[in-house]
């Protein structure tokens, strides 16, 4: 059963185009081609990556915050209570009104201070902005070094400035090394992103971000495959540029480094729709779908290769709407607003809040007790009677 299931998988009509066979990829000495079984090395590779992700927080990027002014915030946490954990845990975290109800009349607690604990509880869960600066840091330096070993590995590669040569040849291609090192640099960093999926930063483009991901990584590993790997280091190139640019701007964001931020963040967003709506197409997608019909007839392997770089470009659109969103309110405000994919503290305004209530309760009730006593006592003077004594003994009304 295994062995018909893998016999129909690798097909030669799946991954190869029509009149190109299994034989025709023999390699020799001199001439070597991708063969699947490489990819099985992105997986410890993967693995040490996160390995030394650890090593690199907590060495560099942490003393690093500290050193560079980022302070976390001091959240008051939630009082320790079973019932509510208990909601919390299996339940939900956010609670609709009338379970707001049920819950107060089991613990026998005002209901604003059952919200308060859920909001309080939200809050004890979400990252620290060290967490968030270590996490920058990370990505930074690996798309930083990506970017410009692609760069070195694709400077004096004829596909890079003709793309009509990504098809030369195809697919007797033979694969070089470099090559070789940096589909498997790359395919380990985003097989690293999945495995740590649990422990980064969940933001709201969170499920966006796992199709980004199982996309990204189903492209890799099917260009490789299918010897897709010219058109592969061009869309790898192309990410690479504009995430050099957008996790800075989160480090500068979390440094209060206003102006820095702001300007990194236009620079970042020229860059993105530039590279993600112009470039890709072009460069990719029109490449794919227009220019290797110039050398082979569409099969699996080329309709598959297309609906995936399709879906990342559906994203790319996604993405950059969120974007020119910000860079809207950028040139109406003058300043950037936070992140619209972060999830924000919940208890600044609402602590506040509860204190101005608090406060006001507690000046209504002086005031109700200063005036029900008949008198109201000023700038630290004695209390005033109904009657006034006058020096010739008689009284006044007052």
């Amino acid at each position: 059963m295994a062995r018909s299931l893998y016999e129909w998988l690798w097909q030669h009509e799946f991954w190869l185009p029509p009149g190109i066979t299994w034989e025709d990829m023999q390699e020799s000495e001199d001439t070597h081609y991708p063969k699947p079984r490489d990819l099985l090395l992105s997986i410890p590779f993967a693995l040490i990556l996160v390995v030394i992700r650890c090593a690199f927080e907590r060495a560099i990027a942490l003393p690093l915050s500290t050193k560079l002014g980022v302070r976390d915030k001091q959240r008051p946490k939630a009082q320790p209570n079973s019932v509510l954990e208990t909601f919390y845990s299996t339940r939900r975290k956010n609670p609709e009104e009338g379970e707001l109800l049920s819950l107060a009349k089991q613990c026998d607690l005002p209901v604003r201070k059952v919200e308060k604990w859920f909001r309080r509880r939200r809050n004890m869960d979400r990252p620290s902005l060290s967490k968030k600066f270590s996490e920058a840091c990370w990505r930074f330096t690996f798309y930083i070094i990506s970017f410009f070993t692609g760069l070195a590995v694709l400077y004096n590669k004829p596909w890079l400035w003709d793309h009509r040569e990504c098809w030369t040849g195809y697919p007797q291609q033979p694969l070089q090394p470099p090559l070789f090192w940096y589909y498997m640099l790359e395919l380990s960093f985003y097989w690293s992103l999945v495995f740590t999926l649990p422990f980064d930063i969940k933001r709201k483009d969170f499920k966006e971000q796992i199709v980004h991901h199982a996309a990204t990584i189903f492209l890799i590993s099917f260009s490789y495959c299918a010897n897709y790997i010219r058109i592969g280091t061009l869309v790898m190139v192309i990410h690479d540029a504009s995430d050099c640019f957008l996790e800075p701007t989160k480090i500068f964001n979390y440094m209060k480094w206003k102006k820095t931020c702001d300007s990194l963040f236009m620079i970042f967003s020229a860059v993105f729709l530039i590279s993600r709506l112009i470039i890709y197409p072009y460069t990719v997608l029109y490449n794919t779908y227009y220019y290797s019909m110039e050398i082979f007839q569409p099969f699996f392997g080329y309709y598959f290769v297309n609906v995936l770089l399709i879906i990342l470009q559906l994203l790319h659109v996604f993405w950059s709407c969120l974007i020119i969103h910000m860079v809207y309110k950028f040139i109406l405000q003058g300043t950037m607003e936070k992140d619209m994919r972060s999830d924000t503290e919940e208890s600044d305004k609402d602590e506040e809040g509860d204190k101005i209530r608090e406060k006001e309760k507690n000046g209504i009730t002086y005031f109700s007790n200063v005036t029900s006593n008949g008198y109201i006592q000023r700038n630290g003077s004695q209390p005033l009677d109904n009657r006034a004594h006058l020096a010739n003994g008689h009284a006044k009304e007052r």
